[in-house]
């Protein structure tokens, strides 16, 4: 990319390049935050107090520790130890650790919020407890869960912003290299702010629209 002058298509598309890797890194961490997290919500309802207490005191740290902050201990924490990561292996894993710590307490208060007879109802035909989850509850929590999954995925993809803490450039990294260079940051961040706002409403609309069907689904599931 040349630098300086005015903004221009060499600007733009390094603009977009470190859109795309904001869209790997939206990708990354809910795939990742998704198994641990999925996890972290069985932990948190295990019947065993101690596996429901350590899953606890995981979500009340992380969620109590800005997410900057797990940034820098995930790279220049590992650093000063001797442990050399990737920025972007710092940030995957770090945002990694964030959203497993949120998508274990939605899914965990959406398996929760399956109605009480359906849990009596799989009990009283004698499954195990793997049984009543795998065939009950868990198809039923998915459709609870998929509308505030989906929105919080808008909060990812603008949380993935603060990866340039570390040197990933990303969206918003990229942005802060071209104004460094062109000093018009009224046109760039405005670009930038236009790219977040494509990448984020597409989700939020579908977040919304899942969130009114599945309501019409979730009344099915209440007692009579």
């Amino acid at each position: 990319m040349t630098m300086g002058g005015h903004l221009n298509i060499n600007h733009l598309m390094f603009l977009g390049q470190g859109a795309l890797w904001t869209i790997a890194l939206s990708v990354i961490a809910p795939i990742g935050g998704g198994i641990v997290g999925f996890v972290i919500a069985l932990a948190r309802i295990s019947p065993l107090k101690s596996v429901r207490i350590a899953s606890g005191v995981y979500v009340q740290l992380i969620q109590g520790t800005p997410l900057l902050v797990i940034l820098f201990l995930g790279y220049f924490g590992l650093a000063a130890i001797g442990l050399k990561v990737s920025s972007l292996t710092a940030a995957g894993a770090s945002l990694t650790l964030y959203v497993a710590a949120y998508l274990g307490e939605i899914w965990r208060g959406c398996i929760q919020s399956v109605p009480k007879p359906q849990w009596e109802a799989a009990e009283g035909l004698a499954l195990s407890r793997t049984q009543r989850m795998m065939k009950v509850i868990l198809p039923q929590a998915i459709r609870i869960a998929t509308p505030p999954t989906v929105g919080f995925m808008v909060q990812i993809v603008k949380n993935t912003s603060l990866a340039s803490v570390v040197g990933f450039v990303e969206l918003m990294r990229s942005g802060q290299i071209v104004n460094n260079s062109l000093f018009e940051p009224f046109a760039i961040y405005a670009i930038i702010a236009v790219t977040y706002f494509a990448m984020c409403y597409p989700l939020s609309l579908f977040s919304q629209k899942l969130e009114r069907r599945m309501g019409r689904g979730r009344s099915n599931l209440a007692p009579a």
